[in-house]
């Protein structure tokens, strides 16, 4: 039985209700990328019920259109006026490929599309008894980490932070980059960490103008360069890394299947970023990891700063065998003071992150912890 077919024909749920919250959680410290500095992760948690089972989901859209055209305030209209109504009330139970029909025609709205999926499939494996990496066809027990590093205030913290992440045990290193934080950081980290495995994160902050930055950062035998140019752009993507040795990942280009195929088409990069929350959900994710592997490319598993929700979820789809390079799936302590699951994520000494072996997500939600981040909370029982 195919991984498709393995998905679609799993446990059909009735579901009763759903629940929508908003929280806020206090990052452990700033995090900048070329596009904000974010103090607060705010996120939308989505709980579906059914079946005496709460299946878990999180919308990893931002405060602002900044990373992407949908924020929390938009998913959180979406979900309530349009997706959620289409799958609540139904007399007949409900099985992923029916889910995936329902929302089908709503164009758009991936990160909110994605969090309904989520919390499905999560219901769908309790209910089965099994692991969500296993419902989904992962083969790991861990997940390698690396850690993201947001822009610093000045050269002299941003290497006391590349320091301690790797005292911590992280393998690998990300730098966020910007116009005028970019060439002088990374020659001061390669010359004090020369033989680390690092990759620089652009966020879209540059164009084809400035390739002969990109010409001299191909010197430093960084893993990549993650998305450099404009967030819907593929054409100059494929020029500039045809002029490059240091493979062009995509992140925010890779919006869905098909921008994942014609990358790949049009030779757009050489690695790319998966992140559920982005593409759609767990099954965009797989369709993406599918082709990449097919095609020789390898991809690993992003994040956007999600609670152990999330990070569960990342988790059980990074455990797949084409995740070959380092995720950024870190420590639940790297971004919170306290996450709301149990147990938290933490790094084991060989630099990885173990996939949680409990039904589901495999990690519990603390009732209290959720509650007292929850800033609006609204029960969802309509049908059609």
């Amino acid at each position: 039985m195919g991984l498709e077919t393995e998905m679609t024909s799993g446990a059909k749920v009735k579901l009763e209700r759903a629940e929508l919250r908003l929280i806020e959680l206090e990052l452990a410290a700033p995090f900048e990328t070329s596009f904000a500095r974010e103090r607060v992760k705010r996120a939308i948690i989505v709980a579906l019920f059914g079946d005496g089972a709460v299946g878990w989901g999180e919308c990893v859209a931002s405060s602002g259109p900044w990373y992407s055209y949908e924020t929390v305030e938009t998913a959180w209209h979406v979900l309530r006026e349009f997706l959620l109504p289409r799958v609540l009330g139904r007399r007949e139970k409900l099985g992923l490929q029916e889910l995936k029909g329902e929302l089908a025609p709503i164009r758009g709205h991936p990160m909110a599309k994605a969090a309904l999926e989520a919390a499905f499939l999560d219901l769908q494996a309790k209910l089965e008894g099994r692991p969500l990496a296993r419902l989904l066809g992962g083969e790991r027990d861990r997940v390698t980490s690396g850690v993201s590093i947001g822009i610093q205030e000045d050269l002299t913290e941003l290497l006391k932070e590349v320091a301690r992440r790797l005292e911590e045990g992280y393998p690998r290193v990300k730098l966020k980059i910007k116009p005028s934080w970019d060439l002088a950081v990374v020659e001061a980290v390669r010359r004090e960490f020369p033989k680390i495995k690092l990759q620089v994160d652009a966020n879209s902050a540059y164009t084809l103008e400035d390739r002969g930055l990109f010409a001299e950062l191909d010197r430093f035998e960084l893993l990549l360069i993650e998305q450099p140019l404009g967030y819907d752009d593929l054409v100059d993507h494929a020029r500039l890394q045809r002029e490059l040795r240091t493979p062009l990942c995509l992140d925010e280009s890779i919006s869905s299947l098909a921008a994942a195929r014609a990358a790949l088409e049009l030779g757009s990069c050489r690695v790319i970023n998966i992140k559920p929350g982005r593409v759609g959900g767990p099954t965009q994710a797989i369709a993406i990891h599918d082709l990449c592997r097919a095609s020789g490319v390898p991809v690993w598993c992003g994040g956007m700063l999600e609670t152990g929700i999330g990070r569960a979820h990342n988790l059980a789809v990074a455990s797949l065998p084409g995740f070959t390079l380092p995720n950024d799936i870190s420590a639940s302590s790297r971004y919170f003071a306290r996450d709301i699951v149990e147990p938290e994520f933490v790094l084991n000494p060989d630099g990885t992150i173990t996939v949680p072996r409990g039904p589901g997500i495999g990690v519990e939600v603390v009732e209290e912890r959720l509650e007292r981040a929850t800033v609006r909370k609204e029960v969802i029982r309509q049908g059609r």
